[in-house]
Formats: C-alpha cells, structure tokens, sequence
C-alpha cells in the first residue's frame, strides 16, 4: 500500500492554567495526531503564523475575549492567519468568544451566567448534522458569563435557554462554541475545587447549578458529552493537511 504522510500537527492554545486540553488531548493521543500545547498562562509565545500547523484549537479561560491581554490579540491573529490558509479552528467558551471577534462579532456580557450542565437545543441546518451529528439537542459543560453574537459570515447552529447563541461554523471547516466540549471529569473536579466561591456568588440564577448537583451531573453525562466531543474533533481532524498537499 503507497505511505500516507501522517497529518500536520495540532496547535492547541491554553489561557488559563486550570482550562487545560483535558479529553482534547486525550483524543489526540487516542486517534495517534501529533499536536502542540502554547500554554500563554506561563509567558508561551504564540507563533507568528499557522504556517506548518494542521489545525487550530483554543481553550477557555477565566478572562474575558475583550480583556486587554496580548496574549488574546496574538491569538487572533492565529485564527484570521488560519481563516486564510483553510486550517480548520475549533474554539471552546474563550475560544470561541475570540473566533466571533476575529470575524468581527461582538462579545458581550450575557444576561445570566451559565454554570453547569445546561441542554442546548442544535437547530435543523445541514451544518449542524455536520458537526453534530443526527443531535437535535445535548446536555453540555458550561461555564460563562460572556457570550458571542453570531458572526455574519457564519451560521448559528445552536442555542439554549439562557445564551442564544452557543455555536457557530463557518462551513465545514471551523467551528465555534459557548460550551465545554473538551471537559473530563478531572477538568471538572478542579474547577469545583477551586471556584466553587463563582457557583455560590452566583447561586439563583437560573442557569446555575450547586457545585452537589454538577458533580451528579458530570456522573451522569461525561459518557455522552465525549462521544458528541469524538464526532466533533473527527470532523475538525478530517480537514487537517498532510506534508506536501
């Protein structure tokens, strides 16, 4: 059989020391894809372009999109970079907040945050059975208090009760979201460890979970959020280049 060259590497951009790749990573290793962590919380420079990179992929954070950080404008710079070259971006809460704004979208404050797990209706477009699947909905990770509009180049493929807008792709190739599809019960466990003060700070809302109810949340759903999480990484891994191509 002739040699297929393996794909070009991953870039997964980190923010925050507690957001890590977590299943993202796990998934990589599993399928054998070779990838890179800049984690930009410990003075990692991003590199100045895509070039030799086969894919993109941001993590959350606890910082806002439009906080005065370089490292946020440096990772814009990434994904507009990627938009050019047709090297598929996938971003998650953060992530996906800074792919809205390299596209021209606003972040803003939501009206309430989301903290839990909350069930995200997907609409009926042919894009949203690309990415997701035959889902019509999903109980899903969220952890936010900002949101992203719906770039206008993009379509907004779906929403929940209380965030309008929780994902978008721009085709088949790049694809934003407001939640946490990358979680694994660890990731979880430590954010319950250390910003369980958020949940109570924000305890009332009627997005948010007590920290007891997203541990029995996170038993209960973890299975079935990363096998939505291995649909959604196979089709943004199925876009990468090889050497060469």
């Amino acid at each position: 059989m002739p040699h297929v060259a393996p794909r070009m590497p991953a870039l997964v951009v980190q923010f925050a020391p507690d957001d890590q790749p977590a299943y993202l990573g796990t998934w990589l290793d599993r399928v054998g894809q070779a990838w890179q962590l800049a984690k930009t919380n410990e003075g990692i420079q991003l590199p100045d372009s895509m070039a030799g990179f086969g894919g993109l992929a941001l993590l959350g954070g606890v910082m806002g999109a439009n906080d005065d950080l370089p490292a946020l404008r440096q990772a814009e710079v990434l994904i507009r970079d990627a938009f050019a070259r047709g090297i598929p971006v996938i971003g998650h809460c953060l992530g996906g907040q800074l792919m809205a704004r390299a596209l021209g979208a606003p972040v803003t404050r939501g009206a309430q945050p989301e903290i839990g797990w909350t069930q995200i209706t997907i609409n009926d477009h042919p894009l949203a059975r690309y990415w997701f699947g035959d889902h019509t909905g999903a109980s899903v990770m969220q952890w936010h208090y900002d949101t992203f509009a719906t770039p206008e180049a993009a379509s907004r493929l779906a929403l929940s009760d209380g965030c309008a807008n929780q994902a978008f792709a721009l085709g088949e190739l790049h694809l934003g979201m407001q939640f946490h599809i990358e979680v694994d019960t660890p990731k979880i466990g430590g954010w319950l460890h250390t910003s369980a003060h958020e949940v109570e700070e924000a305890a009332g809302g009627p997005w948010v979970q007590p920290v007891g109810l997203i541990e029995i949340s996170t038993r209960q759903q973890i299975q079935a959020s990363q096998k939505l999480a291995d649909h959604i990484y196979h089709r943004w891994l199925s876009r990468f280049a090889r050497p060469g191509a």
